[in-house]
């Protein structure tokens, strides 16, 4: 039995955690962290995890095999870097560990990196993409949300080599992907009945995307890439449109080009229990609570450009259970373990 500690354990990311780790059979959560709650049940605190008898401490019991952080980026990597240096094996949810290079972290997120020397062991921790890497890792970084539905989106036509790497992704995700912040642009009425866009001199999870879709384009190649992402009015589930104009001389066009796309994402995901490549334009209630990402590749004909529209719950494939899904990894463990359940619909 695997034990598991969680830092910042109310936090959403964390909550989602305790719900998939509850029905593992091979994990045991012993220890859940939280400051404002600290001294009380956890199922007090959120009544629906009532059948948990935990309660929230200020500090972690470090006689865990595994820990998952929910903490901030910067916080994060402050208390993992101890664990992870005391043999601890490490799920990060937060932004610490996902960019490889420590300047490129100070440019995006405003301040130096408290652990630089673990940048280059820490494993990005895509499991489609990077599944032997993360079975040898004591410290995974969990991918970003919007990173996680874009990557597994253009993956197979960028390893193919079938488009040009001038992309653009237009994303729009559910008001929990910003957390548990207190600010007017997540107020009820400021969310409700609105759609904006936000990130337009460049998100921070951008890095992210072109980092580690440039690794499958090869050390060659000049990656361009437009993303603007986009809050909307319901609580969960991201859905990313991606664009990329597909090289003729290669794929052809048409028809014939819609047929060699279908074939190459069908291929590139024949195997994964977390990917379906699906007929019909997905949507994201047809993720929600569940940890699969629904991928639909098409080709417009008039531009030869390929559309690819991407679901995931943000809460789910795009944080917890892909992050229970690097830990199953890490252990040995099956990779679907603790993450069969199926999405909830309508």
């Amino acid at each position: 039995m695997v034990k598991v500690g969680i830092l910042a354990g109310t936090a959403y990311s964390g909550i989602e955690l305790v719900r998939i780790l509850s029905r593992h059979p091979e994990a045991e959560i012993v220890s859940v962290t939280g400051r404002s709650s600290a001294g009380k049940a956890l199922n007090e605190v959120f009544p629906h995890l009532g059948s948990i008898d935990l309660t929230v401490t200020e500090e972690l019991d470090e006689s865990v095999d595994v820990v998952f952080s929910a903490l901030p980026h910067g916080a994060s990597a402050e208390r993992l870097g101890p664990l992870v240096e005391a043999g601890v094996k490490a799920v990060d949810i937060s932004a610490d560990f996902r960019l490889a290079a420590p300047e490129e972290y100070r440019q995006w997120y405003g301040e130096p990196h408290p652990f630089p020397e673990y940048l280059g062991e820490a494993v990005y921790g895509l499991p489609e993409l990077s599944r032997d890497d993360i079975a040898s890792a004591r410290l995974v970084a969990n991918p970003g949300c919007y990173p996680t539905a874009s990557i597994l989106g253009l993956a197979p036509a960028v390893k193919a080599g079938i488009v040009d790497l001038d992309i653009i992704v237009d994303a729009k995700s559910g008001v929990s992907g910003a957390g548990q912040k207190v600010t007017r642009d997540y107020m009820y009425s400021e969310v409700n009945e609105n759609l904006r866009a936000y990130g337009l001199g460049g998100h921070f999870h951008l890095p992210e995307m072109t980092q580690e879709l440039g690794k499958l384009a090869g050390p060659i190649q000049n990656m361009r890439m437009t993303f603007v992402p986009h809050l909307v009015p319901m609580t969960r589930g991201i859905l990313a449109t991606c664009y990329a104009t597909l090289k003729e001389d290669v794929v052809g066009s048409g028809e014939l080009a819609a047929n060699a796309v279908r074939e190459v994402y069908q291929d590139f995901y024949r195997d994964e229990s977390f990917v379906e490549v699906t007929d019909s334009p997905p949507m994201t209630k047809q993720t929600l609570g569940n940890n699969t990402c629904l991928v639909h590749p098409v080709v417009d004909p008039r531009t030869n450009r390929l559309i690819v529209i991407s679901c995931i719950d943000n809460l789910v494939k795009g944080a917890a259970g892909q992050a229970v899904q690097n830990m199953n990894l890490m252990f040995g463990l099956p990779e679907d373990e603790g993450l069969k359940e199926l999405a909830l619909y309508p």
